[in-house]
């Protein structure tokens, strides 16, 4: 299994509707995809929150394939509409993983 983890730090005044708008519109539309088998939203602690709270949004995705053809065919669309909601009221950093059994 692969672990797509989205780390973001949405400014304070505009946290509460960025998380809203996460669970209600963007998740959907990333799981809409169908190229992920869930996602879990986690609040990173002990972390410098002078800017804003830092979430991590977890996506698993069954293969290395799955997650290519999520990044080929549905990312760019997807950040370009981020970037036209929040524009540059967030920071963001992608890393991927791989569980190991």
């Amino acid at each position: 299994m692969i672990i797509y983890n989205v780390t973001t730090q949405p400014a304070w005044e505009i946290h509460v509707d960025w998380l809203n708008w996460m669970k209600e519109e963007h998740i959907p539309d990333v799981m809409g995809t169908g190229m992920f088998t869930q996602c879990m939203i986690l609040r990173l602690l002990e972390v410098d929150e002078s800017d804003g709270p830092t979430y991590a949004m977890q996506y698993h995705a069954e293969s290395r394939e799955t997650y290519d053809r999520y990044i080929s065919d549905y990312a760019a669309e997807l950040r370009k509409k981020t970037f036209a909601k929040w524009g540059n009221r967030f920071i963001a950093f992608r890393s991927l993983m791989q569980v190991v059994e």
